[in-house]
């Protein structure tokens, strides 16, 4: 899961990053409102977390372009406003949620995970593709209901995989899709991944196109 944060705050950035990826999101972040438009013009996400008081270009001015552009990711504000107008003028300029600063991280992750159900129309924490159940809460992956182990990138892989399955996905996809923008990337780091899934959850899930990518098949194959 791909979440850009624009945040001006150096403190408050590097404490949501490390949480955020302890948590298996890979983060790119954005120090203004300029690099966040400049950003979003080249770069896909899955969430934005949005400061409002930022340098350059103000946070509703980035919310109200990205919304003018037809961008329609998920915008959770995070802001030190907290007056009953501002959140109003946030919600009504694009934002799907608000939260005020300070606030507690276990809110900010359970607020997300709501934002990434409903844009991907799924009314559970759990992602099912045939035998296979990935809880997104717990973080865990199960076949015919006996646990399997996996690790924070083939668990961000499967959420890729399993929130579309038959879906091809071509390798600077996968990649967008569990590192950020300044992860130094093995070139067989996604083969390397694949190969580690394949020998967990059966070696005819996860099936290639050669040239065009990889997809998790719906249909349980061994």
């Amino acid at each position: 899961m791909r979440v850009l944060l624009v945040e001006d705050d150096v403190f408050i950035a590097d404490s949501l990053i490390d949480s955020l990826e302890e948590e298996a999101y890979a983060v790119d972040w954005a120090k203004d409102g300029r690099e966040a438009i400049l950003t979003l013009k080249v770069e896909a996400y899955d969430m934005i977390l949005l400061d409002l008081g930022l340098p350059e270009i103000d946070g509703m001015s980035v919310l109200e372009t990205l919304r003018s552009a037809k961008i329609d990711t998920p915008v959770l504000v995070l802001t030190a406003r907290d007056q009953i107008k501002d959140r109003v003028k946030g919600l009504d300029a694009g934002a799907d949620d608000y939260m005020t600063k300070p606030f507690a991280m276990s809110e900010l992750l359970a607020r997300m995970r709501v934002l990434v159900r409903r844009s991907q129309g799924n009314s559970q924490n759990t992602l099912q593709v045939s035998d296979l159940t990935l809880d997104i809460n717990a973080k865990r992956l199960k076949r015919d209901g006996i646990e399997i182990d996996i690790t924070a990138k083939e668990y961000m892989l499967l959420t890729t995989f399993m929130n579309a399955p038959d879906k091809v996905f071509s390798k600077s996809e996968l990649e967008n899709s569990i590192y950020n923008w300044e992860a130094g990337i093995e070139s067989n780091a996604i083969e390397f991944l694949i190969y580690g899934l394949r020998k967990k959850i059966g070696q005819k899930r996860i099936k290639n196109i050669r040239g065009l990518g990889w997809y998790i098949s719906a249909e349980s194959q061994d």
